[in-house]
């Protein structure tokens, strides 16, 4: 039988659970607009019931508050995550573009673009053409050509800028990345101490999913929360979970309560894969020193938007197949003696097919040495070469470096191997705008000097070249020789580093690239120098060479670049800036609009309804009102049980 206070008891529980489910209430109504914030709701049940040796058997012990825990769902925060990493990466493609596509604009006489630098330099040599003989119109010639050279010295520098930009960007992202780790892998071990007493730390997972959703942004993430069971009674579960968040196409960053950081490492100058590229760009290397590959096809986020920026190469990387190896003895300088003497050097040679390997005025690789992987093995090389053999087939050979850390000897294993040097990146990234530049003023740059070359100037001399380029560590400047360069019109050699001769170096527009294009430093001073006539009996008032230099810039059947004429040079880089800004655009503002349906999605039901708290909040009141007036009533019915019947 129940005590005479049972009832009292019963009013207490229903007291407690409303008393609990205000408190919940109130704290549902000061997070309204807190962010990452899930709505938690009080979980009752009616207690176990009282046998009583009465007809009716049990009579109800009231309600027992169990826990108060969050209303969440998984699976919207999956979808959610998934596509805020299309969203990060689009939107970062979006604004970097933006900002190539302001480079790039003709804003005409008051910020001149290639357009209206290019039509000047057009009007200035009509003004020759009427007056081949004087000096005067021969200079505003020189002096236009000067500005179109200074256009692309100045893109070639804001190129690289952006460049550096985007690399800063990236250490900025990795080390967010690391500092989320760090704080989620702090919260599992919090959660998992409060868990593991039968609580719910309802608050900590908010914040855990908070920062999932920060890191979703950076980088494609996936988790998993396994529980964690009693080795001794794998029936028996602890409370405990195991939560594991992978990045990257599966690569572990958290594992419970550990948690693997990554860190950026500046690229040697030795290093690089493009020759345009900056120095210091960043690789990303786990802890344990093995390399997290930025190129990962899986990998998605801002970090795949950055890198394609910063790496993008529209898939046109170098990569062939091994033919040969061999040795070459070099004359080299000793570093400590200074001594000039033979040294023996590995050599690799890699046949070709690819249109773009085929024209060096496309070339872009390191002027400096670089890295070059042959099968599964990475090797460094100090120089190379590229011939093209007698039945037109494309060969470069490359010295293996002795003095850097080669981790495999290179031996005749290797042919038959694929060879690739960088990565094939299907974007039209910053490398890939640098070496259209580069490509444009070698292409234009041949074509004028072999016109001039053919002429002769004011004084009976024989032309020569007007463009070129600067060297990078003196104030000379190249002096290239005609039909003698490597591409597709051209057979020969050319050797680049330590094995090349003079002639050699001197034969390719390789060494010209947009950031040391220049006019010859001889023509500044004397604008006579240019040669105007083809025939040298003619008079100096003839301006057939002139002509010639005129008609080749709208004619692409004697300049083509792209299949367009030298002029409309931008009209074909902006063709393409436009269309990745469009792209980007188009996805940013598409991912965008998914993100908030599915967030929307998410928030109908995790989130904080003002109007459903005001009726929970009444709800509640009138259930707390009552289990006190139950309390109020069983109070006199004890007091005149006590105090009148004497029990």
């Amino acid at each position: 039988m129940p005590s005479q206070f049972f009832g009292l008891n019963i009013a207490y529980t229903g007291l407690l659970a409303s008393n609990a489910a205000l408190n919940t209430t109130s704290n549902n109504i000061a997070n309204v607009s807190t962010e990452g914030y899930s709505r938690q709701e009080v979980k009752q049940q009616a207690s176990n019931a009282l046998r009583v040796f009465q007809k009716y058997g049990c009579a109800g012990a009231g309600v027992d508050t169990l826990a108060i825990e969050r209303i969440h769902d998984d699976f919207y925060d999956n979808k959610y995550w998934n596509n805020r990493a299309l969203t990060g990466e689009y939107s970062d493609k979006a604004y970097y573009m933006k900002q190539v596509e302001n480079y790039f604009n003709d804003g005409g006489k008051e910020n001149p673009g290639f357009t209206t630098i290019f039509n000047s330099m057009q009007v200035a040599l009509q003004e020759v053409m009427k007056n081949a003989e004087s000096v005067t119109t021969k200079a505003q010639y020189v002096s236009s050509m000067s500005s179109l050279t200074e256009y692309f010295n100045n893109m070639y520098g804001n190129m690289q800028k952006l460049q550096k930009d985007v690399n800063a960007e990236i250490k900025l992202k990795i080390d967010e990345i690391d500092s989320i780790a760090a704080e989620v892998a702090s919260l599992n071990k919090q959660i998992n101490v409060i868990e593991m007493g039968g609580g719910h730390a309802n608050e900590l997972r908010d914040r855990r999913t908070l920062l999932i959703d920060q890191l979703s942004e950076i980088v494609d993430v996936e988790t998993q929360e396994i529980p964690i069971r009693d080795t001794n009674y794998p029936d028996r579960v602890t409370g405990a979970n195991r939560y594991i968040v992978t990045i990257a196409g599966g690569q572990t960053l958290v594992d419970d309560s550990e948690y693997n950081t990554l860190t950026c490492i500046a690229k040697k100058g030795y290093e690089k894969v493009n020759q345009s590229d900056i120095d210091g760009l960043y690789d990303v290397y786990w802890e344990n020193n093995q390399k997290f590959d930025l190129h990962n096809a899986a990998m998605g986020g801002a970090l795949k938007g950055l890198v394609a920026m910063r790496d993008g190469n529209n898939s046109e990387n170098f990569t062939g197949h091994v033919i040969a190896t061999g040795e070459v003895t070099l004359n080299v300088k000793d570093p400590e003696t200074g001594v000039v003497g033979p040294k023996d050097f590995d050599t690799v040679t890699v046949s070709v097919t690819n249109e773009y390997l085929k024209d060096l005025n496309k070339c872009n690789l390191s002027d400096m040495g670089g890295i070059i992987r042959l099968g599964n093995n990475l090797y460094y090389y100090d120089s190379w070469s590229v011939t093209k053999n007698a039945a037109g087939d494309y060969e470069y050979t490359f010295v293996i470096s002795d003095e850097k850390k080669n981790t495999q000897k290179l031996t005749n294993d290797r042919v038959g191997k694929e060879a690739n040097i960088g990565t094939a990146i299907d974007y039209q990234g910053i490398p890939y705008y640098m070496e259209q530049m580069n490509e444009w003023v070698r292409t234009f740059s041949q074509h004028v000097n072999d016109i001039l070359n053919n002429g002769y100037d004011k004084y009976g001399n024989p032309g020569y070249n007007f463009l070129t380029a600067d060297h990078n560590t003196d104030s000379d400047q190249y002096n290239f020789k005609v039909g003698i360069r490597l591409d597709g019109d051209h057979t020969g050699t050319f050797n680049q580093g330590v094995n090349a001769t003079d002639d050699d170096t001197l034969s390719s527009y390789y060494w010209m690239t947009a950031g040391n294009f220049n006019i010859n430093a001889a023509f500044a001073n004397d604008a006579d120098l240019l040669a105007t006539r083809n025939v040298l009996s003619n008079g100096n008032d003839d301006y057939s060479t002139v002509e010639d230099l005129y008609k080749m810039f709208s004619d692409k059947d004697q300049m083509s670049f792209r299949g367009c004429s030298a002029s409309e040079f931008l009209e074909c880089i902006l063709s393409d800036v436009a269309l990745n800004a469009s792209k980007a655009n188009t996805f940013t503002q598409s991912y965008t609009d998914i993100s908030t349906a599915i967030n929307n999605q998410r928030i109908s039901i995790s989130g904080v309804d003002e109007d459903d708290e005001a009726v929970n909040l009444v709800k509640y009141q009138n259930a707390y009102n009552l289990a006190s007036k139950m309390i109020q009533t069983l109070t006199e019915v004890y007091d005149r049980l006590i105090l009148y019947t004497g029990v």
